[in-house]
C-alpha cells in the first residue's frame, strides 16, 4: 500500500506523513521544494516527490503506483482549480480512497473567495464516479492562537482580534491522526464528513490562562483589531493572502460561530483515542517554535520587546487592495457562517446528530 500525501511539508501534512510511516505505510510526500522540512520527511522513509499542485502533469506522476490519498489543498488564490485536477487526476490513476481537507464554514455566499472556492470543491468532488471521498471540515487551529507565543511568553500578553468568542481548537497532530484513522481503514468513513476539534469550548481568556500556566507567568488576554494581527503576520513573512482571508475568520470566531455544535468526538470515533488538551498544544508548541513557522524561536525580554516594535513600525497590509489586484471575486450581499441561515441550520444539525449519537 502506496500513499501520497500532498502540501506535505505544511503542518496537517508533515504530522500525517510522520504518522503513516510509523504505522509501516509507504508514503510518497507531495512537496513544493527540497527544504529542510522535505529533508527531514525523507529521512524518516518518506519518498519525496517535488511538483506544483496547479500542474496536472506533476499530479498524474505523483498518483502513478498510489492507492490512497490525502489531499491537502494549498492554501492559496485557485483553491478550486488545484482540487479539480487532482480529482481528475485521481480518477484517471483509479486511486480508491481520497481524504479531502476543508474547512467548517465554507459556504456558497461567504466573503472570502477562498472559503467559496472551498464550498464548490467540497460539493465538486463528491461527483468523482469511482473514487471514495472523506472529507474532514476542522474549525479554527490551535495554532491561530499562538503565532505571538514566543512575545507572549516573555510579555505575558495574548493580542488576538477574537472578541469573546469560542472554540474547541484543534492541533495539527489530531487532525492528521483523524486522516490517518481513515486512511488506514476507509471503508467505515465512505461518504462522511468529520469535524475534528480539541477536547473542550474556550473562551479567549481561557486560552490565556492555558497558555500561562505553561510559560509559569499570568497571560492577559487584548482583544486587538484585526489590522494588528496582519501587521504580526507580516512581521513574521506571512502571505498578505492569509490575512485576507482570516480576517473573514477572525469575525467568525468573534461572533461565537465557531461554537455553534460545540466540541466533537471526532478525533475519539476515528482513532479511539481522544484530543489532546490545548495545554497539550500549547506546551509541544513551546518546547518546539519551529511549530509555529520556520525560524521562529522563543526570544529574550530584549528579542520579544523588538519583535513588538518590529511589528508597530510594520506597515498595516492593505487587504482591500490586495484582493482587488489579484482580481479575487466579490459578490454583493455577502454573509459571515454565522450570516447564512442555510449554514447555521446545516451547523446546527450537525450539532443534534452529535447529541442523537450521544444519547444512543
Amino acid at each position: 500500500m502506496k500513499i501520497l500525501v500532498t502540501s506535505a511539508a505544511g503542518r496537517t501534512g508533515s504530522e500525517t506523513v510522520r504518522q503513516l510511516l510509523a504505522k509501516g505505510y509507504k508514503v510518497r510526500a507531495f512537496v513544493r521544494v527540497n527544504d529542510k522540512r522535505a529533508k527531514a520527511l525523507h529521512e524518516l522513509g518518506a519518498e519525496i516527490f517535488i511538483g506544483n499542485l496547479f500542474d496536472f502533469r506533476d499530479l498524474q506522476v505523483a498518483l502513478e503506483g498510489v492507492q490512497r490519498a490525502y489531499h491537502c489543498p494549498p492554501f492559496a488564490q485557485n483553491l478550486l482549480h488545484n482540487v479539480m485536477l487532482f480529482c481528475l487526476a485521481a480518477e484517471e490513476a483509479k486511486l480508491e480512497t481520497m481524504v479531502l481537507l476543508s474547512g467548517w464554514n465554507p459556504h456558497e455566499s461567504h466573503p472570502s473567495a477562498l472559503s467559496r472556492e472551498h464550498w464548490v470543491a467540497n460539493n465538486i468532488a463528491r461527483w468523482m464516479p469511482t473514487v471514495d471521498l472523506i472529507h474532514v471540515n476542522p474549525g479554527i487551529f490551535a495554532f491561530a492562537y499562538l503565532l505571538t507565543l514566543p512575545i507572549t511568553a516573555k510579555l505575558g500578553l495574548l493580542p488576538l482580534p477574537y472578541g469573546t468568542g469560542r472554540n474547541a481548537p484543534v492541533s495539527a497532530k489530531d487532525i492528521a491522526r483523524v486522516v490517518v484513522g481513515i486512511l488506514d481503514s476507509p471503508a467505515p468513513h465512505i461518504g462522511k464528513s468529520y469535524r475534528p476539534t480539541g477536547p473542550k469550548l474556550l473562551s479567549p481568556d481561557e486560552i490565556a490562562k492555558v497558555i500561562g500556566d505553561v510559560v509559569g507567568r499570568k497571560v492577559t488576554y487584548r482583544d486587538v483589531p484585526f489590522k494588528m494581527m496582519a501587521k504580526a503576520a507580516k512581521a513574521q513573512g506571512f502571505p498578505e493572502f492569509d490575512s485576507a482571508n482570516l480576517r473573514y475568520y477572525a469575525k467568525e470566531l468573534a461572533a461565537d460561530a465557531f461554537a455553534i455544535g460545540g466540541a466533537t468526538d471526532h478525533v475519539e470515533q476515528v482513532t479511539g483515542e481522544g484530543a489532546e488538551s490545548f495545554e497539550q498544544t500549547v506546551r509541544r508548541h513551546y518546547e518546539n517554535p519551529q511549530l509555529i513557522a520556520p525560524g521562529v524561536s522563543m526570544v529574550s525580554m530584549f528579542g520579544a520587546l523588538r519583535f513588538m516594535a518590529k511589528i508597530m513600525l510594520t506597515p498595516a497590509p492593505n487587504l482591500d487592495a490586495f484582493e482587488h489586484q489579484r482580481a479575487m471575486p466579490k459578490i454583493q450581499n455577502s454573509k459571515l457562517a454565522h450570516e447564512n441561515s442555510n449554514w447555521v441550520e446545516s451547523a446546527e444539525n450537525r450539532h443534534l446528530y452529535l447529541l442523537n449519537n450521544k444519547s444512543n
